[in-house]
């Protein structure tokens, strides 16, 4: 390719480039010392600190930045072309004297060999952090930067004046924020980590004990992850609001303690709910058990901002029975998450022992709700697929629902107290003989209670039969574990 169809590509590209930039070709003597660059192509959609584009094309870098010549960024560029080495000048100064021309301005400059000549990147600093200084000043701002991964923290000068703290300590450490936070609002921070950590922004208003007095700090922060979801570092944009805060109305603080307090209830719930998934993840397909189908699924009240304590098991058992279990623990939040961990664990370790009779396995569980001072109910039963034998019990809890026929009904309840009012409690064992094609709902209490209104057990029923809604009325060929889930 000639030179003048290299420069006419290099000029093309270079001005729609949106950055400071320029290639410089260098111009020599007769005996090839090099006396001064060419401007042979220039950005086009930033111009310089003489408002010239394109326009410096073709023009010598002597002839339009004087103070460049002999200086320090001229010898880099020399050094450059010689080497073909790249080469960063950071904060440099050019200062000019012509009217109407900015007198002193600060650059980061790059220099790399390209095509025989100088591509040159100028990065202007001093406007952008003139701008953020003034920003930082007016509105009280700071901002930091915390990663993960070294647990180093990066501050804007406005930190340092919000936490009238000595730039050359460098930015506080997590752990000696946290020292200065009072004791009351510590919860307000742990929330909003646990927020960051859900994957939401976070929007907190905190104290913090600065030199003698105590400044409100209005935090906002996100997070920031890699292409896996990894999470990264922390960015966050720090207000102070100390005189806000000092001229609000009683009625502004009521408001905002009952948004405190609002926030701090759905980390609990966040928290409860990895908690529960964790300790019970619900499969999305019906799991084949000997001789049944299993579908398993769960819906939270949705006017609920906590996690209840619910909890369901179902394994297969080396005889080749299978042992069904749902039950619900009293409470809300991470206490009943916590309680329901016990109890299915427990179930688990005991069933591991060979402990499978549903009266046994209730009486136990009773113990422990009563040692875990909990209380709860559970329905439990054992099946064995080749008689089609149910082998059931319940503690405090409603009875499993049983369709057959196009015609559903709760099974006899047996007697059971509810877990942990009584360690000297027994349980009846129940009996029941299933036949093809039977469909058999364990549940917990919400699917047909609601606070303040009528049973749904009959709408519950009409729907597990079939019904007469011929939305609901399974064909032949319905399959049952969608029925099941309609229920649900």
């Amino acid at each position: 390719m000639a030179d003048d169809e290299v420069a006419r590509v290099v000029r093309e590209m270079l001005s729609v480039i949106p950055a400071g930039c320029s290639w410089l070709l260098p111009v020599t003597n007769d005996d090839g010392t090099v006396t001064d660059f060419r401007i042979a192509a220039a950005g086009g959609t930033t111009r310089d600190i003489y408002q010239r584009g394109v326009k410096r094309v073709d023009g010598l870098v002597s002839q339009f930045y004087p103070s460049v010549v002999g200086g320090e960024l001229w010898h880099i560029y020399h050094d450059v072309l010689r080497t073909g080495e790249p080469r960063r000048m950071e904060e440099f100064r050019y200062d000019e004297t012509q009217a109407g021309v900015v007198a002193h301005s600060l650059f980061d400059v790059t220099v790399h060999r390209v095509l025989g000549g100088l591509l040159v990147w100028w990065q202007r600093l001093d406007e952008d952090r003139r701008r953020l200084a003034n920003t930082e000043l007016l509105g009280s701002l700071g901002w930091s930067e915390y990663d993960l991964g070294t647990g180093e923290s990066t501050w804007s000068p406005g930190m340092y004046r919000i936490f009238e703290h000595d730039p050359d300590l460098g930015p506080l450490s997590r752990a000696q924020l946290a020292a200065t936070i009072p004791a009351e609002d510590r919860g307000i921070s742990e929330t909003a980590w646990q927020t960051l950590d859900s994957g939401a922004a976070s929007d907190v208003t905190v104290r913090f004990q600065v030199g003698a007095g105590v400044k409100y700090l209005r935090i906002l922060s996100d997070l920031v992850c890699d292409s896996g979801g990894k999470p990264l570092k922390i960015n966050a944009v720090v207000q102070d609001v100390t005189a806000r805060e000092d001229s609000r109305t009683a009625i502004d603080r009521l408001r905002d303690q009952l948004r405190t307090r609002e926030m701090t209830a759905l980390a609990e719930h966040r928290l409860a709910t990895q908690l529960q998934h964790m300790i019970q993840p619900v499969p999305r397909e019906p799991l084949p058990l000997p001789g049944l189908r299993v579908l398993v699924n769960y819906l939270p009240a949705g006017n609920s901002i906590q996690v209840g304590g619910d909890w369901y098991h179902a394994e297969t058992l080396p005889d080749g029975r299978v042992v069904l279990a749902v039950g619900d623990v009293a409470g809300h939040g991470l206490g009943a998450a916590n309680g329901m961990a016990h109890l299915r664990f427990a179930l688990i370790a005991w069933l591991s022992i060979g402990v499978y009779d549903p009266a046994t396995l209730l009486g136990h569980l009773n113990r422990l709700c009563g040692r875990l001072r909990i209380s709860g109910t559970a329905v439990l039963g054992v099946y064995d697929p080749a008689p089609r034998r149910l082998e059931w019990g319940r503690a405090g809890h409603a009875a499993p629902l049983l369709a057959r026929n196009g015609t559903a009904e709760s099974l006899p309840l047996g007697r059971g107290l509810l877990l942990g009012a009584d360690d000297s409690a027994s349980y009846e064992e129940m009996s029941e003989t299933l036949e093809p094609g039977d469909r058999v709902l364990f549940f917990t209490d919400g699917l047909v209670e609601r606070r303040g209104g009528p049973s749904l057990l009959p709408g519950v029923l009409a729907r597990l039969a079939g019904g007469d809604d011929p939305l609901t009325t399974p064909s032949p060929d319905d399959d049952t574990c969608t029925l099941l889930a309609t229920v649900l």
